[in-house]
């Protein structure tokens, strides 16, 4: 009975412990693409999986954009969603091993495609995020801003 005690206590502090790394992807990041600054919010959803979301898109000249609606999105029920609300990044969970976030997809608005995406960090400001076709991969870096 100590033993199932002790191998209780030990599996749940190593959860914790992993929790606890994958916390740190959140906050809100800073992403550049063709001008635009789009600010993303990556937030915990349940044990271990995260989203990112929309919550400001900016213009090269620091002005706020024109918030539209997702008319791109695959999903008819989605397409009303104003811009600076999209998720980009549905669900994500902290793979402890390989110290990234994988296990969900990415969303880009601009196209309404989907891909396989994985995310780690390249150093403690920047993380990578691959979005994955196949085995074709394309990475964009967000800066942690907050």
């Amino acid at each position: 009975m100590l033993a199932v005690a002790g191998l209780f206590t030990l599996s749940s502090t190593i959860a914790g412990a992993a929790t606890k790394d994958g916390d740190r992807i959140l906050g809100e990041y800073k992403a550049v693409k063709d001008g635009r600054q789009t600010t993303v919010r990556i937030s915990k959803i349940g044990e271990n999986r995260y989203k990112a979301q929309v919550v400001g898109v900016r213009d090269k000249n620091h002005s706020d954009v024109e918030v539209g609606t997702d008319i791109n999105n695959p999903d008819p029920t989605k397409r009303d969603i104003p811009s600076n609300q999209i998720v980009l990044i549905e669900s994500v969970s902290y793979n402890g091993e390989k110290d990234v976030w994988d296990d969900g997809q990415i969303y880009d608005p601009t196209k309404g495609d989907v891909y396989r995406v994985v995310l780690d960090f390249k150093n403690d400001k920047t993380l990578r995020v691959r979005g994955y076709l196949g085995p074709f991969s394309r990475s964009l870096y967000w800066e942690k801003i907050n």
